[in-house]
């Protein structure tokens, strides 16, 4: 069988990054120009300033990919690319640019749904792993449980009413005056406080037992910090980071294994930026240990946004005979399961 080869590209928030992906887990090279020390200034992504530096660092990252991947755009099966969803402008960026390598070497062109990115992530971390599964998407925009039905084909049982887990992180990061980004720093805080010194809530939803909500959790921390300014009392940063993160974890643990033995499935993932927390994967290793679920987890490199996660997934849409034309367009709120 002969070897397919995918330049990929993404481009979707404050990261640039081109990889080269050969048949779908075979990572050659993964470039990744990240925005965060520019963004910490502000406080949080600013969106202008993230589409400006794409552009300076777009053809600097797929020129290093290729380098160091040690192939031409001639060896190039397939440029693949994430089209949606993210910011729009960062989007079009990437897909600007994966159109014309695409146009000008002769070769096709593939948008890849960045969600779908972040579950093949998996792939490429552990070779062994094939659908069916369940999986949960655990982001700065995101927060799904999904079963992985196929490569690419996805049935949704839970998704968040509100934040998503990794925006809950930073909110409330920047409100204990730890900044951003806000899931490192509070993983790092955390570590030295207690997470059962503050009993915040976790919100399980009647009629969608699978669904997540975060905004009265992060509601929840702000009204305890209101509290202690108005009484004159001091907090502990530790113990509010610690027990803040200690509610997001149980949440997000106990409504997978809840998924998990309601669809008796013995194979379970995590994926997105989230996913690179420490006290979220000690929890979830111990959950499934106690249910006998396998466990699966990509390193923390390609949790957070990165372009080898959008190769493999543009490799399996490649397979199935998805091409996209010349007028693919950015999709900044694409759902999972579209096209």
């Amino acid at each position: 069988m002969e070897d397919v080869t995918i330049l990929a590209i993404e481009s979707s928030c404050d990261e640039t990054a081109a990889s080269v992906v050969r048949n779908g887990r075979m990572v050659l090279s993964n470039i990744i120009s990240s925005q965060i020390d520019l963004h910490t200034l502000f406080g949080g992504v600013v969106p202008e300033i993230a589409s400006r530096k794409h552009i300076e660092k777009i053809n600097q990252v797929v020129t290093m990919a290729l380098e160091e991947a040690k192939v031409t755009l001639e060896d190039i099966t397939a440029v693949g690319v994430t089209y949606g969803p993210g910011l729009v402008g960062a989007l079009l960026v990437g897909v600007a640019e994966a159109k014309a390598i695409a146009y000008a070497a002769k070769k096709p062109l593939i948008g890849v749904h960045h969600i779908e990115g972040h579950v093949s992530a998996n792939y490429i971390e552990h070779p062994e792993l094939e659908p069916p599964f369940l999986c949960e998407i655990i982001s700065g925009g995101h927060t799904h449980l999904v079963i992985v039905k196929d490569y690419g084909e996805f049935e949704i049982l839970g998704r968040t009413r509100d934040d998503a887990a990794g925006e809950a992180f930073d909110k409330v990061a920047r409100a204990i005056g730890l900044g951003y980004p806000g899931g490192p720093k509070i993983d790092r805080v955390s570590k030295q406080g207690n997470p059962r010194a503050i009993e915040f809530p976790r919100a399980h939803i009647e009629d969608a037992p699978y669904d997540f909500s975060f905004s009265g959790l992060k509601s929840a921390v702000l009204n305890y910090l209101n509290q202690c300014d108005m009484k004159g009392e001091k907090y502990v940063q530790a113990d509010v980071a610690a027990s803040f993160q200690q509610a997001v974890v149980d949440v997000l643990v106990s409504n997978a294994m809840q998924a998990a033995r309601d669809r008796n499935i013995k194979k379970f993932a995590i994926a997105g930026g989230v996913a690179s927390n420490s006290a979220l994967r000690a929890a979830m290793k111990q959950a499934c240990a106690e249910n006998g679920i396998d466990f699966y987890y990509p390193s923390p490199v390609l949790c957070t946004d990165n372009a080898a996660m959008i190769g493999c997934a543009a490799y399996y849409e490649y397979q199935k005979g998805t091409r996209s034309g010349w007028d693919l367009n950015a999709v900044p709120n694409l759902k999972l399961g579209e096209r």
